[in-house]
């Protein structure tokens, strides 16, 4: 448990120092992105092709790395 505290704490740490690069990358934005309007000036908005999309790569590097 340590261990894993330990490096989602480096991850976090490395995403936040790299976080003006990060800004930049199109991730929350693509094509199959729903953001329907809500009536007070409000939004919902569903991520779906960002999520699958990190889901996709997060499996990816964890099968790398396992």
């Amino acid at each position: 448990m340590q261990k894993l505290l330990i490096i989602l704490g480096l991850a976090l740490l490395v995403a936040g120092l790299l976080w003006p690069w990060l800004k930049q990358v199109p991730l929350g934005r693509l094509p199959g992105d729903l953001v329907i309007p809500r009536g007070t000036g409000g939004r919902l908005y569903l991520p779906i092709t960002t999520m699958i999309l990190l889901s996709v790569i997060l499996s990816l590097l964890l099968r790398l790395f396992r």
